[in-house]
């Protein structure tokens, strides 16, 4: 067993144009006030980063590393979250997505797909520059549109969905492999990668690809009342990052997983911050734990109710209270011995 390191935060819900908050010397200062130790940076955001120089100069990473350090922290891992969804956009989300990218590739899906690989593996090298070995995506999603279909799926649909989505990644998954970085894919609605069944169809998808990995999010199984702590039993080999971010579900007669296009507050299942929800911490970490997790508990902030600044205060000791310091040895070694063969088989009745 290991133990888990912590607390880290997530900043892409916190980075805004004012102080604290929009640049990341000031922000890191601020993480640092309230008690983290390690802080998540969202790469598209060049308040933070600017990725591409991120990508080609170690030099440039060092600079970033030197701030992050000087107020005392660590660089937990870099997001990819935004550019990953651009990797595999279906159209009837085109327009939408479209403010994911660049404005020169508004309206153009080619050139903005290929840009988001691109930055993508910007972001591997840059992990690299850093020494960091994990970084967090989203996978995009052609098949989500026919999730719960009428009409019917056409027969193969999915099939062919989950190859095009394992093509359009599979030379980024290989840069990354190349660099010794594994592309921790969040679990999440929305996503071709969802659930557990369809995370195993894209391993398959790309042959069971070295660099595919996985972000736990337990928030995310609890909306989609998915069993988030036999998730852990099945794919912990897996799991290489960790959101702790919470959330409830509460189905009424007029609502319940579809939330009946709802804003956050009114529908069944939202988000909360942590502790205000219905995740049991204390068994994820127990999990996590006994698993041998031994990366970051990083604070993803996404509450309907309460304000970002009081989670992100109440987040650090959160999730430092829940941090297990692994056992080195068994709770009855005071009553055990030494292993004697010839006693082992007497007790037995070998003799």
């Amino acid at each position: 067993m290991k133990t888990i390191k912590g607390p880290a935060i997530f900043l892409a819900q916190f980075m805004d144009d004012v102080e604290p908050f929009n640049n990341l010397k000031s922000i890191c200062e601020w993480a640092a006030g309230l008690g983290y130790k390690a802080v998540q940076l969202p790469s598209w955001d060049d308040r933070i980063m600017d990725l591409e120089k991120a990508g080609t100069s170690k030099d440039y990473c060092d600079e970033l590393k030197g701030i992050v350090t000087e107020a005392g922290l660590e660089i937990s891992e870099l997001s990819t979250h935004l550019q990953g969804q651009l990797v595999a956009v279906h159209p009837a989300y085109d327009v939408m997505f479209d403010a994911f990218a660049p404005e020169k590739l508004h309206g153009n899906y080619n050139g903005r797909t290929e840009w988001a690989k691109q930055q993508v593996k910007y972001a591997a090298t840059a992990s690299k520059h850093l020494g960091i070995n994990v970084m967090a995506s989203f996978s995009g999603a052609l098949a989500w549109p026919f999730m719960y279909p009428w009409p019917q799926r056409p027969a193969g649909l999915v099939e062919r969905a989950f190859a095009e989505l394992a093509s359009r990644w599979m030379p980024v998954l290989d840069h990354c492999k190349e660099e010794g970085v594994e592309v921790c894919y969040e679990i999440h609605p929305g996503e071709d990668l969802h659930d557990g069944i369809t995370f195993e169809m894209f391993l398959e998808a790309t042959n069971n690809h070295d660099s595919v990995k996985m972000l736990y999010d337990p928030s995310h199984y609890i909306l989609q009342q998915l069993d988030y702590l036999q998730h852990i039993d099945f794919y912990h080999e897996y799991i290489r990052m960790f959101h702790v971010k919470d959330a409830e579900f509460n189905p009424t007669g007029k609502a319940g997983v579809y939330g009946g296009y709802q804003g956050w507050t009114d529908r069944p299942g939202r988000f909360r911050s942590p502790g205000d929800g219905q995740i049991d911490f204390g068994a994820v970490f127990s999990k996590l734990s006994q698993y041998g997790y031994d990366g970051w508990a990083v604070l993803e902030w996404e509450c309907c109710i309460k304000s970002s600044q009081q989670g992100a205060e109440e987040g650090a000791p959160f999730i430092d209270a829940h941090i297990i310091n692994v056992t080195e040895k068994a709770f009855d070694d005071f009553a055990g011995g030494e292993v004697d063969e010839a006693t082992n088989r007497r007790i037995l009745g070998i003799d």
